[in-house]
Order: C-alpha cells, then sequence, then structure tokens
C-alpha cells in the first residue's frame, strides 16, 4: 500500500488530527483605535452575526482532502451540540475516523496503526477534543470559554490589510487569527498543536467564503506546517446547517464501508 510504505504511524496520527484543525476558525485599516472586542463583533457579524451562529445545533461539512500528489480522498464531518463530534476521511479505500461523544470518551480508528479497530483516544487527543468539537469557534463567547484576546497590530495576508488577534487560551496556548479589516472575515490563522506530547506549529489559510443559510463559511483551507514540507488543502463540497444526525453517531463507531465516499455529492453552488 502506497501510503502505508510512505509514512509513519506517528505521521498518520498527526494527520487525523491535523484534519479537524482547520475547521475549529469557523469562524481599509481604520486605525488601532479598534479595540479587540469590537473587532471580534463585527468579525462574527460578517459571518452572519452571533444568534444565527448559534441557532445551528448540527452541522455536516463534505469535502475533498489532498494530503499529497496521489494521497486524497472525500471527507466527512458531523457536528452536534454539546460538542459532539464524527470525522471520516477515506484515503486509498483506508478510512481513517474520528469520534468524541461530547462528554469524556473519544475513539480513533486508525488503519495505519497496529492496533485496528476503535481504540480510545488519547491524552493529548482528549486534551483537545473540546476545542476541536466546538464548531462555533473559539472566538464566540470567548470570555465564557475562559479565553482572551488581544489586538497585537496590523499585518497583510495576500495583499489584504488585516488586523492580527491574538487569542489566548484559558489553558495557556494561544493563536492568532487575521481578520481582514474591510470583509472582516478571518483570511488566516496560526498557532500550535500538541501530538505525542510535542508541540507542532500549524497555519492555515481560509478562501472561497459562501453563504450557506445566512453564515458565510471558508470552502477551501490550505494548511501548512512551517516546520515540515506537509500541506492539506480542504475543498469543501457541502455545508449544511442543523442535518438531522442520530446520536449514534457519537458512539464508540465500527469502520465504515467504503460506500460512503462514492455517495457524496458534487460540488455545491451555495
Amino acid at each position: 500500500m502506497l501510503l502505508l510504505a510512505a509514512e509513519s504511524c506517528t505521521e498518520s496520527r498527526m494527520k487525523i488530527k491535523f484534519f479537524l484543525l482547520p475547521f475549529l476558525c469557523l469562524l481599509a485599516l481604520p486605525a488601532l483605535a479598534q479595540t479587540a472586542d469590537e473587532i471580534v463583533g463585527k468579525y462574527l457579524d460578517a459571518r452572519g452575526g452571533i444568534d444565527k451562529i448559534k441557532a445551528v445545533q448540527s452541522e455536516r461539512v463534505i469535502g475533498h482532502i489532498t494530503f499529497a500528489p496521489g494521497v486524497e480522498g472525500p471527507f466527512l464531518l458531523e457536528f452536534k451540540r454539546p460538542l459532539k463530534l464524527h470525522m471520516e476521511a477515506t484515503i486509498q479505500g483506508h478510512s481513517l475516523v474520528r469520534v468524541y461523544d461530547g462528554k469524556s470518551a473519544g475513539w480513533v480508528i486508525n488503519p495505519f496503526d497496529e492496533e485496528k479497530g476503535a481504540q480510545p483516544m488519547s491524552a493529548d487527543d482528549l486534551s483537545t477534543i473540546s476545542d476541536e468539537s466546538d464548531f462555533d469557534g473559539p472566538l464566540v463567547d470567548y470570555r465564557a470559554k475562559g479565553n482572551q484576546v488581544e489586538l497585537t497590530g496590523k499585518d497583510e495576508v495576500d495583499g489584504k490589510p488585516v488586523y492580527k488577534i491574538k487569542l489566548i487560551r484559558k489553558n495557556g496556548d494561544a493563536r492568532t487569527y487575521y481578520i481582514d479589516s474591510s470583509s472582516f472575515l478571518v483570511l488566516q490563522w496560526e498557532g500550535v498543536t500538541r501530538v505525542e506530547g510535542k508541540e507542532i506549529p500549524i497555519q492555515n489559510f481560509l478562501h472561497n467564503y459562501r453563504e450557506v443559510d445566512g453564515l458565510r463559511f471558508p470552502f477551501e483551507v490550505d494548511t501548512g506546517f512551517p516546520e515540515s514540507p506537509q500541506q492539506r488543502k480542504f475543498i469543501i463540497e457541502k455545508v449544511e446547517l442543523n442535518p438531522q444526525i442520530d446520536d449514534a453517531r457519537f458512539a464508540k463507531p465500527v469502520p465504515p464501508p467504503a460506500s460512503w465516499a462514492s455517495a457524496s455529492p458534487s460540488p455545491s453552488t451555495n
């Protein structure tokens, strides 16, 4: 198997973890007189407004992920309040699965691990899973979540002026969001994640925002790792808001049939 031969089990674990990360942000420079609170508020308004964001009780995202030339496939993400998560990706006929019950238990099916079937999430996974499964994103109700924000300056992303908002989580981890000074949408965010006790820097570039039922989502996300040549590209084909998702989807999983991938819809024009 090409992928199994080319990448170690540790790298495949990293791919599963990095997979979601990019979806935890979905989420003219006047002067720095604007406060961090004001800019975050304008970002939430640009997304569609806090009321519409909170009205979403479940979400399904279908798309295509590319790890490297010839190493790509469809993915499916499902979220449900409170903090429930189900992820599947099929690469060269092998299904990666990641599930969290929204409380305290999570499982991973990694066909590239020695241990087959559903395995309990690692301590690293469980320490960050509530962040990954929070599909509002860390800027929504950030104070209630124990987070802080700071306006650290101005910059440019792809020639566009942006505000730099630093988010400091209650555990001390930090991210920087680059918010377009015109549209007030996030164009880039960067931070670190932890894999097997190591901090891994990560950058995400968000493109092609589209409106779905009054909320705006990036339909392309490019993910890079400054200390690694690895790159990821996510193309979103469809976003469904408030779909019916059975709670059984967030229980201990069984390996999914390969057939779900072939049923993925063609790209949406929403």
